[in-house]
């Protein structure tokens, strides 16, 4: 007599539901339409039109792409835990990792191309590369970044070429290292800035990113799961929460490193009274900002015993906002201080000679800035939808809560 077999249970829907995914799609759009707009105005009217000047060159939508290019190597170490350190219950999350490293590198480079002032020449500074440049080199690490990580995404994604995903899953590490520090060497090679000029910059953005990187991981995932009915594993949750911290923590002791080793040289203490004193919306956004809101706050509700989803979510989310801030304090803070043309010389002219830079942004700034985050949650949306890639685990299906 033949055996009897249970039928095989449906197939759980993994994408967002049509009237979300709609809803997605329309909100993400608006903010990109509005930073099209702002792209045109400023394309139009020239730099005169934002708060920018020859003082402060770089402004606001550098803040945003800085942020999303270092966030995006850094979400990529989630990947790397479950590829080269072989932690499975990483690996369910590397296809995710993999596509929001993809995403918000582009986002990011979005907005710089469109900061530009003339991004047809884009061309040139991709076609023609001097090897002095530090920004040359990192148009070549761009560009290596894309190709290698979505090399990497298919073998996670692709059964048969699953035995080359460790390979790809080590180049891919190191790669972003690299990147990363060659991001962070932007400034610590500008020594005429006192504000920068330290070999600390490449190894401090690398924790900076590893803290921004799986912060957004955590919010997406999150939302993902939000969309279609299910909750996150709390085991799997607790880990990364703890992981999140040991960043956050490693992230604030850089930060104290720096200074303190600024404030041993005599040629920065009038930077770091500045910035940690003097500085108005600069040493605002150092104090409430940075420290405050994305460390010592998501520290507190990340170790208190007890942190659930939400709090794992808003400790996340004050991560991002304390990077926003890390990254106007840096970029746009260094810029503020006045250069020291003439070490050890008095200097006196009309030319705003040990003045404080003034910088008013405009609204089509930030316009510009959360058109890059809209371009990035776009085709990450689109991408959700289209390919299976909600991370999966074996409780997962035991923590549906609604079909749609």
């Amino acid at each position: 007599m033949a055996a009897l077999s249970a039928p095989a249970a449906p197939p759980i829907e993994t994408r967002p539901r049509t009237g979300v995914f709609i809803g997605l799609l329309a909100a993400g759009g608006l903010f990109l339409l509005l930073a099209l707009a702002a792209f045109l105005h400023f394309e139009h009217s020239g730099h005169i039109a934002t708060g920018m000047d020859n003082q402060i060159v770089w402004g606001i939508p550098h803040v945003f792409a800085v942020f999303l290019v270092v966030a995006a190597s850094g979400v990529l170490n989630v990947a790397s835990i479950g590829s080269v350190f072989g932690k499975p219950d990483y690996k369910a999350r590397a296809p995710l990792s993999g596509l929001l490293a993809l995403t918000m590198m582009a986002g990011g480079l979005v907005v710089l191309a469109a900061d530009l002032g003339r991004p047809d020449r884009l061309l040139v500074a991709v076609t023609h590369f001097n090897f002095k440049s530090i920004f040359a080199l990192n148009m070549l690490f761009y560009s290596g970044f894309f190709a290698i990580v979505a090399a990497y995404l298919v073998t996670l994604m692709n059964r048969r070429l699953n035995p080359y995903a460790r390979a790809l899953g080590f180049l891919a590490f190191f790669w972003r290292l690299a990147l990363t520090t060659a991001t962070g060497s932007i400034f610590g090679f500008l020594i005429a800035r006192s504000a920068y000029g330290s070999a600390l910059m490449a190894p401090m953005f690398i924790i900076y990113s590893f803290a921004y990187g799986l912060a957004a991981f955590l919010i997406v995932q999150s939302a993902m799961y939000a969309w279609n009915g299910l909750a996150s594993n709390a085991r799997v949750l607790a880990r990364m929460k703890n992981l999140l911290a040991v960043f956050v923590g490693a992230a604030l002791y850089f930060t104290v490193v720096m200074h303190l080793t600024n404030l041993y040289f005599a040629k920065q203490i009038a930077y770091e009274r500045f910035l940690l004193l003097d500085g108005g919306v600069y040493t605002t956004a150092f104090w409430f900002g940075q420290i405050g809101l994305g460390g010592v706050l998501p520290l507190a509700l990340l170790l208190i015993p007890g942190a659930g989803q939400t709090r794992v979510v808003i400790a996340s989310a004050l991560v991002t906002l304390g990077g926003l801030a890390q990254m106007f304090v840096t970029i746009v803070g260094g810029q503020a201080f006045p250069l020291d043309l003439f070490p050890g010389h008095a200097v006196s002219s009309r030319f705003q000679d040990g003045i404080v830079n003034a910088y008013a942004p405009v609204p089509g700034e930030f316009a510009l800035g959360f058109g890059g985050f809209a371009f990035a949650f776009l085709i990450t949306v689109i991408a959700v939808r289209v390919l299976p890639f909600l991370p999966r685990d074996a409780a997962d299906a035991s923590a549906l809560k609604t079909t749609d």
